[in-house]
């Protein structure tokens, strides 16, 4: 189980599968650089980050699904604790990221439908929405990605939200580059997040 969560009541987590970049985003939305692995998995602990005197983190969970090297059991162990920490968290929580790979999330999603699995990414959306957290999909490294239009369109329809895509831009899908600091469209579905939670006091940690 996740221990030492500090005490704040407003929140923002990602989750997501392992390697989609979630550690090279959380560097890029708070300026500060946590441990990241070469291996898929390296986050078992999550890593947040909250600024003093202000009611508000930053929270990275680890990362989900296949990790090279993890048993099976300890890879539901993390799952089970995410789980957990989200909806023990729920209302804190202003925005729940799902992070995913816009290279190779839709090839992944399809794996695992066609062998009558629900996929690790459509899982953890619909579970969001469950506990009454309106997910956001982060897109990354769409620098490789060259049908940029028709990658987010087949994203949205996998993981529940009609497409066009650019219906849900600024609001719950959000095409970025972590590793170049391309975040802005991230920053911008977070601002309409806080700003409908009426807490504009935030926004200063999504300039």
């Amino acid at each position: 189980m996740f221990e030492d969560r500090p005490d704040r009541d407003a929140e923002v987590v990602l989750v997501g599968r392992s390697n989609v970049g979630k550690s090279t985003l959380m560097r890029e939305l708070t300026g500060h650089s946590f441990d990241t692995g070469g291996k898929p998995g390296v986050t078992r602990q999550p890593n947040h980050y909250d600024w003093t005197g202000q009611d508000f983190m930053f929270t990275d969970l680890p990362g989900f699904g296949f990790m090279s090297g993890v048993e099976d059991e300890r890879r539901e162990a993390i799952k089970t604790d995410i789980v957990r920490y989200v909806e023990e968290n729920a209302e804190a929580i202003l925005a729940g990221v799902v992070v995913v790979d816009g290279k190779s999330a839709v090839d992944i999603i399809d794996r695992h439908a066609e062998r009558g699995n629900v996929p690790h990414d459509v899982e953890m959306v619909s579970f969001l929405r469950d506990v009454g957290i309106d997910p956001v999909v982060a897109v990354n490294k769409m620098d490789k990605v060259d049908d940029r239009d028709e990658r987010l369109d087949a994203i949205c329809d996998r993981l529940g939200f009609y497409p066009p895509w650019q219906q849900w831009e600024g609001e719950a899908i959000a095409p970025i580059c972590a590793k170049r600091g391309d975040i802005e469209a991230l920053n911008e579905c977070l601002r309409n997040r806080f700003h409908e939670a009426k807490r504009d006091d935030l926004l200063q940690f999504v300039k």
